[in-house]
């Protein structure tokens, strides 16, 4: 089967959209940083270096080494498929990525966002 034209798109293109969607609604670029470190595991220099490098998405999410594991707790529709029925790991976890930036683009508080409440 052939892979989505997501996994081979590099992160540091998709991740300007992602801030400036954040922007629109008053959130920040670093509030946009802490969700994907808590996702991955990435420490801020790591996902920087990721972006430097124009990491795709497959790689950018198999190379992460602290995956978190309150991640299935994420719940929802995203481009009209509920993010918890998806299969396929890696767009399992890209889909989990795009729901937590709507959540934080809907106002949703950080502490429900990193699902610490």
């Amino acid at each position: 089967m052939k892979k989505h034209n997501i996994y081979t798109m590099s992160v540091s293109r998709v991740y300007p959209m992602y801030i400036a969607k954040a922007e629109k609604k008053g959130r920040t670029k670093e509030e946009v940083d802490e969700i994907i470190r808590w996702l991955t595991g990435y420490s801020q220099e790591e996902l920087e270096s990721q972006l430097e490098k124009g990491t795709d998405f497959e790689t950018f999410f198999n190379e992460a080494s602290k995956i978190n594991p309150l991640r299935t707790l994420i719940k929802g529709v995203v481009c009209g498929v509920r993010v918890e029925d998806i299969e396929e790991p890696i767009m399992r976890e890209i889909r989990y990525l795009d729901k937590l930036i709507d959540e934080l683009a809907k106002g949703k508080k950080m502490e429900k966002i990193l699902r610490s409440d």
